[in-house]
């Protein structure tokens, strides 16, 4: 039975004040919760403000990205051993933003994705489709291509620490949210896709998130399909009452 995970990417929002009330808000809500796993990414500055607001809340911190390099002149990145050393369980990669804002490819995040779990942190792979790659019925194709290249390298026994998010890449901040059919559809076959890679203890095993305007009003359609495992939320992340409406509601 895969155990339900939740996880907020608050982006490049908050500032030193509102992200620890936000952390501290959350903890104080969340503080019974045991049967979701949650985690929360804020911006690198704040990572050690939010983590001592969490306290031992249970909820996990996460960062929005890594660089592969352990040290360096590297200016402007975060290694992976500057995470650990500010109690980071999660990394996301490939985050679509970094994808088509910033420029990442498969083969960049397939790197940082291996480095962070050579270095014991928890990636969150991101894949997922553009509107008009939709409309033109590739979502299918580019999922499984995006999906083949950053989990290349990783062994099934790795597999236990990757998280997968499917984030189509038209409904995220856009208000629009794949059906819950259009979810299930691409979450099966990712699941499938993972049994032709490795085999069906990884497929069955791998936690699958969606994520791309999901809300508190969505949260239960969503998660009612067997192939949801979770949600990375984006806005509704960033209000108490709205994301641990969203947790309570898994729970």
């Amino acid at each position: 039975m895969r155990k339900p995970f939740i996880a907020g990417n608050w982006k490049m929002n908050t500032d030193s004040q509102s992200s620890t009330a936000l952390a501290s808000g959350l903890a104080e809500n969340l503080k019974s919760v045991t049967t979701v796993d949650v985690a929360v990414c804020p911006p690198f500055v704040y990572l050690q403000s939010v983590a001592k607001a969490l306290g031992d809340s249970g909820i996990a911190i996460g960062a929005q990205d890594v660089y592969f390099e352990g040290n360096g002149a590297f200016t402007g990145e975060i290694s992976c051993e500057m995470l650990k050393d500010v109690c980071c369980t999660y990394v996301l990669c490939g985050h679509s933003e970094r994808r088509h804002v910033i420029g990442e490819c498969d083969e960049l995040i397939n790197t940082k994705l291996k480095a962070a779990l050579a270095a014991g942190i928890k990636p969150i792979l991101c894949v997922g489709e553009l509107l008009e790659e939709r409309e033109a019925e590739k979502t299918d194709e580019v999922v499984t291509d995006q999906t083949k290249k950053c989990l290349a390298g990783v062994s099934a026994e790795e597999m236990a620490n990757v998280t997968i998010a499917y984030e189509p890449v038209w409904a995220i901040g856009t208000g629009k949210t794949a059906t819950a059919g259009q979810a299930q559809e691409v979450h099966a076959m990712i699941r499938k896709l993972l049994a032709e890679i490795y085999d069906a203890t990884v497929a069955e095993n791998t936690r699958i998130q969606y994520g791309g305007s999901a809300k508190p009003g969505n949260t239960a359609e969503l998660m009612a399909n067997p192939d949801v495992d979770g949600l990375l939320v984006g806005g509704a992340g960033l209000k108490v009452d709205d994301f641990s409406a969203m947790i309570n509601t898994v729970a």
